[in-house]
């Protein structure tokens, strides 16, 4: 728990050492990731392994790079996390008011390039399909669409930010130079600012999804044939268990398939998969998105939940339901055992063990077990988080 929570008062010494160091990492990825220096980002595979239909970190077989729509969303929540910051700051420093300034105005080109790369209008949002996809450049400037239903095309849900109206109104010289700016540069506010659009609470929303594209992106991300598990939201969707993925080109042929546990490529190992299983860090950032989303909302805005369902939710209530699934992971169910411990009798039954739990790599995306690596690390404080 935060100082702030502790005592009321939050230790703005250690955030503004942290966000020095972040500064130092932010530059870094501005400067050495944005291969075409277009605002969008080639960052590997970000965590994510082997989620793509080749090695994302890796020269191409192809040729070429990959316009990233996960490196890409990172990158503006990234700038957005560090606007927020700058705004924390300000409140005892005012120089941060440029800081934030800055920030917002990288999270603003970035959304702008993600609609139109390189302004020859290749968007990373696909109208058909109503998903985000990554655009691979192949060496002679083609621009080919990867339409790949993964939670790289989830992530943009995680840049998102609220801000209050005290903020408005006490960071004078934040607001008056993102005021000049948002009517100097429309084309880049009606992509993504609600600046002037009060929500709940008379609060401002920053995001790469206004409402319709969200609706739209949540219709996949609560689809039960999809990705959405009991235990929580898959890695990849599940239309393609039985329907894989393939692409060619150039006599190349690369494929795709759902995998919802161990790994049936030797790509990064054999437990090292991101084809199917739930991977808990990721669902706890959309809960977390969908918190802010809701904080603006509020409860007059309902999503199906789950997918034709014909059930409506409000936003808090969907992130409540998705905490609800990943507990079921580690919480015993009406027969007394736990999804996280499988079919492993020792684990669910000797009194030595089935109260003790483990924190794996990931989860299977169908029933909960773990997968790959057991270990105690920084994800598991999360549950305690969902549990609440």
């Amino acid at each position: 728990m935060d100082k702030k929570n502790n005592n009321g008062k939050g230790d703005i010494n250690f955030l503004e050492t942290v966000f020095l160091k972040l500064l130092i990492n932010f530059t870094w990825w501005v400067n050495r990731i944005d291969i075409s220096n277009r605002n969008i980002f080639q960052g590997g595979f970000l965590g994510l392994d082997n989620i793509g239909i080749f090695d994302r970190s890796s020269e191409l077989p192809t040729g070429g790079y990959l316009e990233q729509a996960d490196g890409t969303s990172w990158m503006a929540m990234y700038s957005l996390n560090m606007m927020s910051i700058s705004l924390e700051l300000a409140k005892t420093n005012p120089v941060y008011q440029d800081t934030a300034t800055k920030f917002l105005e990288h999270f603003l080109y970035i959304a702008g390039a993600m609609t139109n790369i390189g302004g020859i209008g290749i968007d990373l949002w696909d109208d058909d399909d109503e998903f985000f996809y990554d655009v691979l450049q192949t060496p002679d400037k083609n621009n080919i669409r990867l339409k790949v239903r993964s939670i790289v095309g989830l992530i943009p849900l995680f840049a998102v930010e609220v801000i209050d109206s005290d903020i408005v109104n006490t960071r004078p010289h934040f607001t008056e130079r993102m005021e000049w700016f948002l009517e100097h540069r429309p084309d880049l506010a009606k992509l993504v600012s609600r600046w002037h659009v009060e929500g709940e609470g008379d609060r401002r929303l920053f995001s790469l999804l206004r409402g319709h594209r969200m609706k739209r992106l949540l219709k996949r991300m609560l689809d039960e044939t999809e990705f959405l598990s009991d235990y929580g939201i898959r890695a990849l969707s599940k239309y393609y268990k039985d329907k894989r993925f393939e692409f060619s080109l150039n006599g190349q042929n690369f494929c795709i398939n759902y995998e919802p546990a161990e790994s049936n490529s030797g790509l990064f190992g054999g437990n090292s998969n991101w084809r199917g299983p739930i991977w808990f860090p990721v669902n706890f950032l959309i809960i977390e998105s969908l918190q802010k989303f809701h904080s603006y909302y509020g409860n007059e805005f309902k999503v199906e939940c789950p997918t034709n369902s014909g059930k409506y939710l409000t936003i808090l209530e969907i992130a409540d339901e998705l905490a609800k699934r990943l507990s079921r992971i580690f919480l015993k169910d009406a027969s007394g055992k736990r999804a996280v411990f499988g079919d492993v009798e020792k684990f669910q039954n000797d009194k030595n063990f089935k109260d003790f739990l483990l924190f794996y790599e990931c989860f299977h995306g169908d029933t909960g077990r773990g997968v790959g690596a057991s270990h105690q690390t920084g994800w598991t404080a999360l549950i305690t988080q969902l549990l609440k």
